[in-house]
């Protein structure tokens, strides 16, 4: 069967006007460390920018996903906080500050959570599939999956070619965090693959997670996406994170591990059965392919050469993992951070080198601001694996292009500070400014319901 040629598009989020380093995120050791400083949404935002189109320039298809609203009067309303706006932002910074700095997070900025993505070759019904992460370990997150999927459905509005399910149900036994713990093995895009989901914990009726920080993806949850994307049982697989991990903060599998058409790149201590049994898994999944099948490639990194801290630390993993422009073998698109890191600069320097792996080069980027609120070049996008017809179907204005970089550039010279620290969050033009930029940015990326999603909790 021939199927039709596919491409991976990068969906980078944009980072919102209220960046902020709150370190409300518990296990997220960059988030704490950064807890109280000034943070720079306009700097921030450039950053992320600048990545997508250093990429787009060398021949990747770039997307962008909009900010979500914020500060989220609904939650604060929900909680019982009320009067008009500004009494609303007062009350709660002196009532309640953690509320206050949880309704008020940008952590949309991080695509990689926003949904879990199957592409139509590997779906029973053939159709692109995407199911909004619910994110329900930290209130701050969980306020996310509405808007989620309301700006999904307006970007994949045609229900020919896809289907956005609702968000799973709000309960930790159902916990999901998107695409940060799922990776997917192909030949090509548009051959059907091996999706790989990985968790922390079982869930319903079990405890078998970490014992210092919480476990954010489930394996009920991972089990109930792949039912409703309809994949094939065959070339699904189930991969527990390694417990002790998430304590020394891999809060994501995309902190210890990344995978790319037949490569998966990972430390040593990612996986809780070990490398060597997860390999086994994977290459039985992908025997199940026959000859559309990819040729595995198992790059692992050693404790005794990058450790597991150091991994953390430099988010090594939390790197984008992308076919090469030429043709051959694939780009490592990692944090500048990773590179002031001796043991990996000086690891990925003789990975590059070697003709025992497809990795053929590294690209740093500068994503400072979002990794010190703990995100890296990974954590910014979400990868969707789409046929011509169905990037043709999709609504056109998120394609990033040399004009919407610009004027995107523009926007948020005009619309971001360029430094905000905890105190401002109560300010009420802050959300003024948040919500003339969402308006503005509709008329950018032609999709509404950005700006006005509030407006009904509205005194």
């Amino acid at each position: 069967m021939t199927r039709p040629s596919a491409v991976e598009v990068n969906f980078d989020s944009i980072v919102g006007p209220t960046h902020n380093y709150a370190g409300i995120a518990p296990g997220n050791l960059h988030s704490a460390r950064s807890a109280g400083a000034v943070a720079s949404p306009r700097r921030a935002a450039r950053q992320g920018l600048d990545k997508m189109k250093a990429l787009a320039d060398r021949g990747y298809v770039q997307a962008v996903l909009p900010p979500q609203l914020r500060p989220d009067l609904r939650l604060l309303r929900s909680t019982g906080f009320a009067g008009d706006d500004a009494e609303v932002l007062a009350a709660a910074a002196e009532a309640s500050p953690a509320l206050l700095s949880a309704a008020c997070s940008a952590s949309s900025m991080w695509a990689a959570n926003a949904a879990t993505v199957s592409p139509s070759a590997d779906t029973a019904d053939g159709r692109l599939h995407l199911t909004p992460a619910n994110l329900v370990t930290n209130l701050h997150r969980s306020i996310e999956g509405v808007q989620a999927a309301r700006t999904l459905r307006a970007i994949f509005a045609d229900d020919s070619m896809f289907c956005v399910h609702d968000p799973l149900p709000a309960t930790p036994a159902m916990a999901d965090e998107g695409a940060a713990n799922h990776g997917r093995l192909c030949a090509r895009h548009g051959a059907p693959g091996v999706e790989v989901f990985v968790y922390g914990m079982h869930g319903i009726g079990r405890v078998d997670g970490p014992k210092k920080y919480p476990a954010r993806q489930t394996r009920d949850a991972c089990m109930a996406i792949a039912r409703l994307h309809g994949l094939d049982p065959a070339r699904t697989v189930f991969v527990k994170q390694c417990p002790a991990a998430i304590d020394a903060g891999v809060f994501h599998n995309d902190v210890i591990s990344v995978m790319h058409e037949g490569c998966v790149f990972a430390h040593e201590a990612a996986f809780e059965l070990g490398g060597q049994a997860v390999r086994a898994q994977l290459q039985h999944a992908i025997d199940a392919l026959g000859p559309d099948g990819p040729q595995l490639a198992w790059v692992e990194v050693p404790e005794s050469r990058v450790s597991l801290s150091e991994a953390v630390r430099s988010y090594l993993f939390n790197s984008q993992l992308l076919s090469h422009p030429s043709g051959e073998g694939l780009l490592l698109v990692a944090p500048t951070d990773a590179q002031e890191c001796d043991p990996v600069r000086e690891y990925l320097a003789e990975l590059v080198g070697s003709a025992d792996t497809p990795i053929r080069e590294v690209m740093w980027v500068d994503v400072r601001e979002s990794m010190r609120n703990g995100g890296g070049p990974a954590c910014l996008r979400l990868r969707v694996a789409m046929t011509e017809a169905e990037l043709a179907a999709i609504s056109q204005g998120v394609l990033l292009t040399d004009a919407l970089y610009t004027a995107l550039c523009a926007w948020i010279d005009q619309h971001y500070r360029e430094e905000l620290a905890p105190p401002d969050l109560a300010d009420p033009a802050l959300l003024a400014e948040s919500r003339a930029a969402l308006a503005d940015l509709e008329q950018l990326l032609g999709i509404s319901g950005l700006a006005d999603v509030q407006t009904e909790h509205a005194v």
